[in-house]
C-alpha cells in the first residue's frame, strides 16, 4: 500500500480521540427532555440540519459542514447551555469552520450570516461567542473528523484498485456522512470507524471483492475490531434507511422561511416576472379587507434559503435498495 497515505492514516488515527466530543456530555443531551430550557437531542439534531441548509446556501464545502458539527458537539458536550443560546453557538461554529476550510475571498461576512440565518443577536455577540467556543475547545479549531478518514480510505482504495473506480463516488459517500451527522448518536462513534462503516456498506452495494479486501487490510492495519465495526455499520444502514423514507424531514428538502414585513415582501416580489392581471373594476374593493388589516409580519415561503438543496438526498447518493422508498 501507499506508504505516505498509510503514514498519514496512522497519524490521524492516533489523533482522532483528541477531537471527539465527551461521551458523557452527549449522553446528558440525549437524556434531556424535549421542550425544556436545556438542549435536547432533537433540538441539537434540528440545529445541525439548519447548519446543513445554511452551509449549502453559502456554497461552503462538506469539510466546512463536518468541522462545524464537530466544533458544535464538542462545545455542547462540555457546557450545559440553554436553547436560547444555541443559534448563536451554531452560527459561530459554522463561521469558525469556514475560516479554517474556505478561501478568505469566499467567506460570508458575519452580518450576512446573522441576517440570512434570521438570528436575534449582533455581530459583537457572534464575535464574543466565537472567543468563548475557541477558549473552551483549547484553541483547537481544526479537527480530525470522519471526513478526514473517508477521504483517506477513498484514496487508498482507488490507488490499489484498477477496476470499477467510477462506481465508488466520493460525493455520494460525503452525502451519506452528512445524513448521519444529523443524528447526535453518530457523534459518539470514532471517526475512523464511522467512515469505514460508510465505505464498507457502499462497496458491498457495488459488489467489489477487490475493494472489500483493501478495506479489510486497512481495518487490520488500524486494529479496528470486527464487533465494533459491525455495530456502527448496522446503525449507519438503519440511519440511511430512515433518511430515505418519505416520512423523514430532510434538511435539504425543507425550505427555510424568511419572515419579512409587508413592504419588504412587495419589494421582493416586484423583481419577479408576473403575468399582467386584468384591472379590477372600481367598487369591488371591500374596505373591510383593507391593506391595514393585514399582519405586518408574514412568512414568505417562496424566499427559500435552500432552494438549491436537493442533490444530497437524491436517490443516486443512497444505496439502490433504499431509493424506492423515497417516493410514495
Amino acid at each position: 500500500m501507499d506508504f505516505k497515505l498509510m503514514k498519514e492514516l496512522r497519524a490521524n488515527y492516533e489523533q482522532e480521540v483528541y477531537y471527539m466530543p465527551k461521551v458523557a456530555g452527549l449522553m446528558f443531551i440525549e437524556s434531556t427532555t424535549q421542550g425544556g430550557c436545556r438542549i435536547s437531542a432533537r433540538c441539537r439534531d434540528a440545529t445541525v440540519e439548519d447548519l446543513w441548509s445554511l452551509n449549502s446556501f453559502f456554497g461552503y464545502s462538506t469539510k466546512t459542514f463536518v468541522l462545524a458539527v464537530n466544533l458544535l458537539d464538542r462545545f455542547l458536550a462540555l457546557i450545559k447551555i440553554q436553547t436560547k443560546h444555541l443559534s448563536c453557538i451554531s452560527i459561530s461554529c459554522l463561521h469558525m469552520a469556514a475560516k479554517v476550510t474556505e478561501e478568505e475571498c469566499n467567506l460570508t461576512p458575519t452580518d450576512e450570516l446573522i441576517r440570512i440565518g434570521q438570528c436575534k443577536f449582533t455581530v459583537s455577540d457572534l464575535a464574543r461567542m466565537e472567543r468563548i467556543v475557541t477558549e473552551k475547545l483549547n484553541f483547537k479549531s481544526k479537527a480530525v473528523t470522519a471526513l478526514t478518514f473517508l477521504h483517506l480510505y477513498y484514496q487508498i482504495t482507488l490507488s490499489h484498485c484498477a477496476q470499477r473506480k467510477e462506481a465508488l463516488r466520493l460525493e455520494k459517500l460525503e452525502a451519506q456522512l452528512k445524513a448521519c451527522l444529523c443524528r447526535i448518536s453518530f457523534s459518539k462513534a470514532k471517526p475512523s470507524i464511522l467512515a469505514m462503516s460508510l465505505l464498507q456498506q457502499e462497496i458491498e452495494a457495488i459488489q467489489s471483492e477487490n475493494m472489500l479486501e483493501i478495506v479489510s487490510l486497512i481495518q487490520r492495519h488500524l486494529k479496528i475490531s470486527d464487533a465494533e465495526l459491525l455495530v456502527w455499520s448496522e446503525r449507519v444502514a438503519q440511519c440511511l434507511s430512515d433518511y430515505a423514507s418519505p416520512e423523514c424531514s430532510k434538511p435539504d428538502h425543507r425550505r427555510l422561511q424568511w419572515k419579512v414585513s409587508r413592504r419588504t415582501a412587495k419589494n421582493l416580489h416586484s423583481y419577479r416576472s408576473v403575468p399582467e392581471l386584468p384591472t379590477i373594476p372600481e367598487g369591488c374593493w371591500d374596505e373591510s379587507e383593507s391593506e391595514d388589516s393585514c399582519e405586518d409580519m408574514m412568512s414568505s415561503g417562496e424566499e427559500s434559503l435552500s432552494s438549491s438543496l436537493g442533490s444530497d438526498a437524491e436517490g443516486s447518493f443512497f444505496p439502490p435498495h433504499l431509493r424506492g422508498q423515497k417516493h410514495r
